[in-house]
């Protein structure tokens, strides 16, 4: 979570390593000639989590809500439904479509992220899935309820994950998940260190 302008800043550096977006002298013309919307999409909302968090002032509280106002606009254009302080650094969105994700959700640090994904609570219970750092979510995956999904795991495509799964640099995969095999996960997600 951001804490301070120096988090901000190193989640919004993470973020753009993760989108593999150079910083060049001429980034911002780029952005204006064809923006990247994913890129735009991410750094509001590391901004607005940083004004959330940390500006308490009145001109803090105010920004934050024009903000928000602009943030809800992209998000309802590209599909996503992400609220604040749900993503560690690095988060890499795949592509532009439907990713619906429960606020009480958590995902660590370098997780990427496909379209048609879904990670909520279960059964009238308000608690959502505690995700660790450097997963990699494929498109139409399911990830539900009160469970844990442990560091350096791979959720195949289509999956429904109902339950924790502890061991680290697996593929999980099927409805209901399950092992599929070990891997290394530096093959399907290029930013961890």
């Amino acid at each position: 979570m951001i804490t301070s302008k120096k988090d901000y800043k190193t989640y919004i550096q993470a973020d753009r390593s993760a989108l593999r977006i150079n910083g060049g002298k001429f980034l911002w013309l780029k952005q204006i000639v064809a923006p990247n919307y994913i890129w735009v999409f991410q750094k509001r909302l590391r901004k607005l989590e940083y004004y959330r968090n940390c500006r308490k002032d009145v001109f803090g509280r105010v920004y934050y809500n024009l903000l928000k106002i602009r943030h809800r606009k992209l998000a309802l254009k590209l599909g996503f439904s992400i609220p604040e302080n749900v993503f560690g650094p690095g988060l890499s969105i795949a592509h532009y479509g439907t990713i619906v994700v429960n606020s009480k959700a958590r995902v660590g640090k370098n997780c990427r992220i496909h379209v048609c994904t879904n990670i909520g609570a279960s059964g009238g219970s308000f608690k959502a899935p505690q995700i660790g750092d450097n997963v990699y979510i494929a498109p139409g995956a399911k990830i539900y309820g009160d469970i844990k999904i442990a560091n350096n795991i791979a959720i195949a495509a289509n999956s429904s994950v109902g339950k924790s799964f502890d061991e680290e640099f697996i593929l999980i995969a099927g409805s209901p998940a399950k092992k599929i095999k070990n891997i290394e996960i530096k093959n399907l997600i290029s930013n961890i260190d």
